[in-house]
């Protein structure tokens, strides 16, 4: 995502000290890069094992897309059950089709379906569909996300998995605004996600990030992995009915890091992270934050479900619980 962010850091001193400031460190981030080579296939992926996926018959080009209705669509109900491996990604039994090298989709009302990306999509219509496709990047030559939809408008992506087929500390899984993403499978990243204005992710899988103790955007020191990344500036952001696990990645920040306004987390099933939620202000106070019905892991590094900056307010924080004892978690802790 094209933007600058400032440095994070936890800390533990004494009984418990944890610092945090305006998010995950990085340098401003270009646009996403174009005419990378093709990865390598589900199977022989380094993260891919986590989610089988369907077979795939080569194809050089998205040609098969097809015009759809104008005008977003209302968002479903959320499906029951938790959001994991076998209820995310792909629907067993699609057929793929392998499109190799980067592609920009800027036909508005298009419905891409049944593909398998071997190189970095980017968006710039409005009102297009993905559905049963698979993203794997390509070739990292700089920052970058295997979809990117930023400069889309009411982008849809169902039933998809994002995982790179050559991951790197550079390399996020989404980069969306003005975005719907419905069971989504999504792991392998550094970010699962930068989520901007006018997101809603939905019965979707985040879990399994790439660390890596060098990031050139943290300075050179390790990489800041979070599930869900929001910035200042941004608002408009649903979490509903997620998975988001940090727990499986190797010393993670956060499921979700955010400085962006009107944000409502509810109904996800989250864990891990320094602390699992970490919101902070950036620039001035930061309200309109709904946390709502969500279970919790005891997987956080300080034990610490929730963190709020000093001038941080949760607008709405009920009906929170430890997934395993389904008893109220602890008062968000407090620092700058």
């Amino acid at each position: 995502m094209p933007r600058p962010v400032g440095p994070w850091m936890l800390a533990l001193f004494g009984a418990l000290l944890l610092t945090l400031s305006g998010g995950c460190a990085g340098a401003a981030q270009p646009a996403a890069f174009w005419g990378d080579p093709p990865g390598p296939t589900a199977s022989s992926g380094p993260s891919a094992s986590a989610s089988p996926s369907p077979s795939a018959s080569p194809s050089p080009s998205p040609s098969a897309s097809r015009p759809a209705s104008k005008g977003p669509v209302p968002p479903p109900a959320p499906r029951t059950g938790k959001p994991g491996r076998t209820n995310t990604g792909v629907v067993p039994g699609t057929v793929l089709t392998v499109v190799n090298g980067d592609q920009t989709f800027a036909t508005s009302g298009a419905v891409i379906t049944g593909k398998d990306f071997h190189g970095f999509v980017r968006v710039t219509g409005s009102n297009i569909t993905f559905r049963n496709c698979i993203f794997r990047g390509g070739v990292p030559r700089g920052n970058g996300a295997l979809l990117d939809t930023e400069r889309g408008t009411n982008t849809v992506v169902q039933d998809s998995e994002f995982v790179p087929a050559h991951p790197a500390a550079t390399i996020d899984g989404i980069w969306a605004k003005r975005t719907s993403i419905y069971r989504a499978n999504i792991h392998g990243g550094v970010d699962g996600m930068k989520a901007g204005s006018g997101v809603l992710v939905q019965d979707s899988y985040i879990h399994d990030m790439s660390w890596f103790a060098s990031d050139p955007n943290q300075g050179g020191g390790s990489t800041h992995n979070d599930g869900v990344q929001a910035f200042s500036g941004d608002s408009g952001i649903t979490l509903r009915h997620n998975t988001i696990d940090m727990s499986t990645t190797h010393d993670p920040n956060a499921a979700l890091q955010d400085s962006a306004r009107d944000v409502h987390v509810e109904s996800n099933w989250l864990d891990g992270g320094g602390c699992t939620l970490n919101f902070a202000h950036d620039g001035g106070p930061l309200g309109s934050l709904h946390v709502t019905n969500n279970r919790f892991g005891r997987h956080s590094a300080f034990q610490c479900p929730i963190i709020v900056s000093t001038q941080t307010t949760l607008t709405t924080n009920s009906g929170n619980v430890w997934d395993d004892t389904g008893g109220p978690i602890p008062p968000p802790q407090r620092h700058d």
